[in-house]
C-alpha cells in the first residue's frame, strides 16, 4: 500500500466544515458541489479532462530517475500519469477521502510501490527531496505554495502548477502592465516564470466560476543574494500604492516611524552610534534623490531598479524587516 501519513499535519488554514441543510446539499444545479468528495471544502476541483492532465505532465518533460511532488492530487487523473514516467511521487492531500481513492487506485499495480501519500495541509508539512513540483493547487493556498516552493532547500528542477487564471497572470506579468505587483516582482527575484496553457473551466469536476492556467515556475540557481524579508519589506512600501509615486509612498502613515524603529534596531546589532536628532523622513528622502527614483512610479519599476533602491537603503542603515 502506497504509505499514508497525516500526524505531522494540521487544518489550521482551513475553513471550519459546518454541516450544510439536507435541501442544501442535495442541490448540484448549480455546478460547485461535487456529489462523492466534499471539493468545495478545500477549495478543490477536479481534472477530468484526460488529454489536459496529459499535456501537464508532458510538459514537466519528467525523467526515469525524477522524484515528484504532486500538491492537491485529489482522485488521481494527474498521479497515474505521473508514475508513467517518474520514479517516485510524493502526493500531498489534504481530504482523506480522497487519498484513499487515490490509494484504491493504484493498489495492487507496480505503481503502488512508488508512491507515497501524506494527508494534511501542504504549508504546514515537512517536504522531502523532489525535482519536480506539479500541481491542480486549491485555490486558497496559490501564494502561500508559490513560496514554499521558492523557498525549499535543495532547488527543485522545475514546477508545473495550475491556478486560477488571474493570479497566474499576476505571477508572469511585466512592469509597466496592469497586472504588475508586489506578487510580480517577489517570484520574478527568484525564479523564471512563464505561461504554459490556458485551461477551461468545463475541464473540472464540479466546474469552478473562474478560468485556469498553468504556469512554468523554475528556480534561479543560484538564488540571488537578496534577503527575502529585506526585499518584500520593500515591495510592502511601494507597492502600497503603486501609481502613486515612491515619494508618496515613503509618507505613508507608520512608515517612517517602522523605518527608524529598524534603523535603531541595526545600529544598536553593529555598534553604529545613535545621531542626536536623527532624522528618518530627511534619510529617506536623500535616498530617494541620489537614486533618481523619488518621483519614479512602482507600477512601471522593474526588479533591477527596485533591487538599486534597495541598496542604496541598505547602504545608510535602512532596514525593512
Amino acid at each position: 500500500m502506497p504509505r499514508a501519513t497525516s500526524d505531522r499535519f494540521s487544518r489550521a488554514h482551513q475553513p471550519s466544515a459546518k454541516p450544510k441543510a439536507s435541501s442544501e446539499s442535495n442541490t448540484s444545479g448549480s455546478g460547485v458541489h461535487n456529489p462523492i468528495f466534499n471539493t468545495e471544502r478545500f477549495g478543490q476541483h477536479i481534472l477530468k479532462n484526460p488529454q489536459t492532465a496529459q499535456s501537464i505532465v508532458d510538459t514537466a518533460n519528467l525523467r526515469p530517475t525524477d522524484k515528484v511532488l504532486e500538491v492537491g492530487p485529489g482522485t488521481g487523473n494527474l498521479t497515474v500519469r505521473i508514475l508513467e514516467k517518474a520514479k517516485h511521487v510524493t502526493a500531498v492531500e489534504m481530504d482523506p477521502r480522497m487519498a484513499a481513492e487515490l490509494t484504491k487506485r493504484v493498489q495492487g499495480k507496480p505503481e503502488q510501490r512508488k508512491l507515497e501519500i501524506m494527508i494534511g495541509d501542504f504549508v504546514k508539512a515537512t517536504l522531502p527531496y523532489f525535482d519536480v513540483c506539479i500541481s491542480n493547487t486549491p485555490y486558497q493556498i496559490s501564494s502561500p505554495l508559490v513560496f514554499r516552493l521558492l523557498s525549499h532547500r535543495p532547488l527543485f528542477r522545475t514546477a508545473i502548477l495550475m491556478f486560477q487564471r488571474e493570479f497566474a497572470l499576476r505571477l508572469v506579468a511585466r512592469p509597466g502592465t496592469e497586472l504588475w505587483s508586489r506578487l510580480s516582482a517577489n517570484v520574478q527575484l527568484y525564479a523564471k516564470v512563464d505561461l504554459v496553457m490556458n485551461v477551461s473551466k468545463n475541464n473540472f469536476r464540479p466546474p469552478p466560476k473562474v478560468e485556469s492556467s498553468v504556469i512554468r515556475l523554475v528556480p534561479r540557481d543560484p538564488p540571488p543574494p537578496v534577503e527575502f524579508g529585506e526585499f518584500d519589506g520593500l515591495l510592502r512600501i511601494v507597492f502600497g500604492r503603486k501609481n502613486k509615486t515612491v515619494h508618496a509612498n515613503f509618507q505613508a502613515k507608520g512608515v517612517t516611524e517602522m523605518l527608524e524603529s529598524n534603523w535603531r534596531t541595526w545600529a544598536s546589532v553593529n555598534n553604529v552610534m545613535i545621531e542626536d536628532g536623527m532624522n528618518m523622513k530627511k534619510k529617506v528622502e536623500e535616498v530617494l534623490q541620489e537614486t533618481g527614483f523619488s518621483e519614479s512610479r512602482p507600477a512601471k519599476m522593474d526588479i533591477d531598479d527596485l533591487l538599486k533602491l534597495l541598496s542604496a537603503f541598505h547602504d545608510v542603515g535602512i532596514h525593512f524587516a
